[in-house]
């Protein structure tokens, strides 16, 4: 792992006591959903310093959650254990992922054995707290994340990614999808989410691929690398997902574009940072933090500053809260007991947002084994909880001196084996379930429906049972174009169903809507062949003029090349004629390239020839950083001469820094001809070591958050890492990419972990300036 600042797992303690009402040795707290006594809460009382597990009515009596909302329990052990990941089936039953074997003592002790479980929770009575519960998959580990598709389910257990058949409520058939799921990388680090997207792909946080069942077979594609723990959607089917230290990143554009030139390291639009201000609000201390020592982390009530653990986003598309909360993007904190809430805007092609509150939260709370860890839409239109529930959270890969002595002294590593399922719900009004109907007429109608859940699962029960029979009122649909969602919706289950036409995609590509013309654009690469490109091309021309419309143009361009080279070319040239200076315009063209860059840059050097255009200076930049990777050495002698170098960068590095060396958007600057990597020895097996936070230089550029996280951990606080391992690590990549340094023995590890014997800061770029 890259940072400190975990999703899921990041270890809170508190220290001394915290009165919230100033009243002696307890808290007296009102808080959301507690029993009303002659128009009063209940107070009650609850000493910090012990830690407890307390029940989940009490915990709920614990939170304090926005004005006009309550927080309602939906499972609670023994029903569930140690859930990480759930969704909806089309009957409203909860799949829910269990991750028993995470961290069972501060030495992550049993780890590997296999108890996790995929379990499906029923509401029997319909009061709306679940009350059975059956095993669908037991004998796991440490499963992640799972996806309900063609009456089947996608499982992800590192490192592979499994499809279970359904057979009345058991597992059938096995399929493997992707035996390199997720691949290297350790639990902190490893992809999760599969979200099923409008667009009937299945797109992940903490991965760089997207997958969809076509009949029996799997299609894996390439796409952008996105996020770290939780993965969501807005109305328009763009992905919305972060990093631990940041609030929320996301996609302007629709996600099935721009992932098509292996030599372009980030397209413009994609990972962009939706909310900047990543400060975070407290009800109670949180010194536990894993940097809380370093001054800036915590404030003078030692209450965390910014987000460390920023995990589960969802964007808000319920019917339930009001139209105030819809599309509104809520982010679960860990680490700090909270949930925020955060205002979207769309201006132009760009989404922009805030924080709803100053110096509050939208739910939070003193229970500090409250854990909010992956946050979901509904089919009653409430916004659901996964609450892991437990004192320590942390991977023992990156566990801190600091935070096992404090974990010791306070016993937060026992009890395990909890969990609970909460649902946040407006006071005044009901929470009702909406259980798909099996008539495809029925189906069609729910297309529009306001909930987007029930949008999002009529159209994957339309393809999944294959309804084709629902084709006529579909076509019907798409041309009621006064219901904008309902349309887009139409639109992408005839997509799904293979029977969507050339024609009727260029008549919507011609709506005045806006978001009916993107889903149009976004379901061109369904339609378009070498019989129909010809009819697209000036439709897409007359687009191409428009600010909003022209990056699309240019992703579509790529799906014009098979056909016509020519015509493609011609099209890049337009838009890049009409937005010479526009970045999302520049990077789009350039996604079309790929091993080409160099020749298109010579032919439009005779129209554009400024040099300064904005378009021009990306183009070449692309251009150069390719004729760098081409002089990169083979990596297949390294990994003969450094195994655990290899396998070590692959599982605690490669994720964060890329795995050509160059960095990662938004998480860690590049390794690849990095004065810190080639230069000094020592100083490289400290920050290796021990960590480094802040700012830093590469290469003339200082990187510093936002641009990248601001802390990167150290791995030497493991005593069974040998320092042999290490100083494969390190001659790995002092000898990778374009690196070209000597090797670093045991032995200068060895002398470098005795100089720095019991450290547990971090270091800065200044102390390692002095460091010899």
């Amino acid at each position: 792992m890259k940072n400190t600042r975990y999703p899921l797992l990041l270890l809170f303690l508190s220290c001394g006591l915290f009165y919230c009402q100033k009243s002696g040795s307890t808290l007296a707290q009102q808080g959301a959903g507690a029993p009303e006594k002659e128009g009063k809460a209940e107070p009650v009382t609850y000493n910090l310093e012990e830690a407890p597990v307390v029940s989940p009515e009490k915990s709920i009596k614990l939170m304090q959650v926005e004005e006009g909302f309550a927080v309602q329990l939906v499972a609670a052990e023994p029903l569930v254990n140690t859930p990480v990941a759930m969704t909806f089936d089309h009957k409203g039953r909860i799949w829910v992922v269990e991750m028993e074997g995470y961290m069972p003592d501060t030495l992550g002790t049993g780890e590997d054995v296999p108890n996790g479980k995929v379990v499906i929770l029923e509401d029997t009575d319909q009061d709306g707290v679940a009350d059975n519960r059956k095993v669908f998959l037991d004998s796991l580990v440490l499963p992640r994340a799972i996806c309900l598709v063609d009456e089947g389910i996608l499982v992800a257990e590192p490192p592979m990614l499994w499809y279970y058949e359904i057979n009345g409520d058991k597992p059938g058939k096995r399929t493997l999808v992707d035996a390199a799921y997720a691949e290297g990388g350790n639990v902190e680090h490893q992809p999760n989410g599969l979200l099923r997207a409008m667009d009937n792909w299945i797109y992940n946080a903490k991965s760089a691929k997207r997958y969809r069942k076509v009949g029996e077979k799997w299609v894996i594609e390439p796409t952008h690398f996105r996020g770290q723990w939780g993965i969501a959607q807005d109305n328009n089917g763009r992905l919305y997902y972060n990093t631990n230290s940041e609030n929320l990143l996301g996609d302007y554009f629709t996600p099935g574009f721009g992932a098509t030139n292996k030599n372009q390291r980030g397209v413009a639009g994609f990972n962009e940072k939706i909310v900047a201000d990543n400060k975070v609000y407290p009800m109670r201390p949180t010194p536990g933090v894993n940097r809380g020592y370093m001054e800036g982390v915590l404030d003078d009530s030692l209450r965390l500053v910014n987000f460390t653990a920023a995990s589960g986003p969802v964007v808000y598309r319920g019917d339930l809260f009001g139209k105030a909360y819809t599309g509104d993007a809520f982010v679960a904190e860990p680490s700090a007991n909270l949930i925020k809430r955060n205002t979207l805007n769309e201006n132009g092609n760009m989404t922009e947002g805030k924080q709803a509150y100053t110096g509050k939260e939208f739910l939070a709370s003193v229970d500090e084994r409250f854990r909010p860890v992956s946050l979901y839409n509904a089919p009653d239109g409430a916004l659901y909880i996964v609450d892991m529930y437990r004192g320590i959270i942390q991977h023992k890969t990156y566990l801190t001196t600091y935070l096992k002595n404090q974990i010791g002294s306070r016993s937060l590593s026992q009890p395990i084996g909890y969990g609970r399922i909460y649902r946040v719900v407006p006071q005044n009004k009901a929470a009702r379930m909406v259980r798909l109907p099996e008539e495809p007429a029925q189906l069609v109608a729910l297309l529009g429906h306001e909930n987007g859940w029930v949008r999002d699962n009529a159209q994957q029960l339309l393809i999944d049972r294959n309804m084709t029979q629902a084709i006529p009122a579909l076509r019907q649909a798409i041309t009621e174009t006064g219901k904008p969602l309902q349309v887009m919706h139409a639109l992408w289950t005839l997509e799904g169903l293979g029977a969507l036409k050339a024609e009727e995609v260029i008549t919507l590509l011609q709506q005045p809507a806006w978001p009916i013309r993107m889903q149009a654009l976004s379901a061109v690469p369904s339609v378009i062949s070498k019989s129909n490109y010809r009819q697209f091309i000036p439709v897409l021309e007359q687009l191409g003029s428009d600010v909003t419309a022209a990056p699309y143009v240019a992703f579509l361009a790529h799906s014009v090349q098979p056909f016509d080279q020519k015509a493609a070319d011609a099209l890049l040239q337009q838009v890049v004629k009409s937005h010479p200076s526009d970045k999302f315009v520049a990077d789009a063209v350039i996604s079309a390239l790929q091993n080409r860059e160099a020749d298109f840059q010579a032919s439009i050097n005779s129209v554009l020839p400024d040099a300064t255009l904005g378009f021009n200076k990306r183009l070449q930049q692309v251009v150069a950083q390719t004729n760098s990777a081409r002089a990169n050495r083979s990596p297949k002698a390294l990994l003969k001469e450094y195994p655990k170098g290899a396998a070590m960068f692959a599982s605690s590095c490669q994720t964060c820094h890329g795995a050509d060396g160059n960095g990662v958007k938004s998480l860690a600057p590049p390794l690849n001809q990095s004065e810190w990597v080639t230069g000094n020895k020592g100083k490289l097996t400290a920050i290796v070591l021990y960590g480094l936070t802040g700012p830093v230089t590469v290469n003339g550029h200082v990187y510093k958050a936002p641009e990248i996280n601001g802390d990167m951990p150290g791995i030497g606080y493991d005593e069974k890492l040998s320092n042999e391992d290490v100083a494969q690590l390190l001659s790995y990549i002092r000898k990778s990419w374009r690196n070209n340094a000597d090797a670093v023995s045991a032995e200068e590890v060895t002398q470098v972990r005795q100089y720095l014997k019991g450290r547990q800061k971090a270091f800065t770029a200044a102390e390692l300036e002095a460091f010899q």
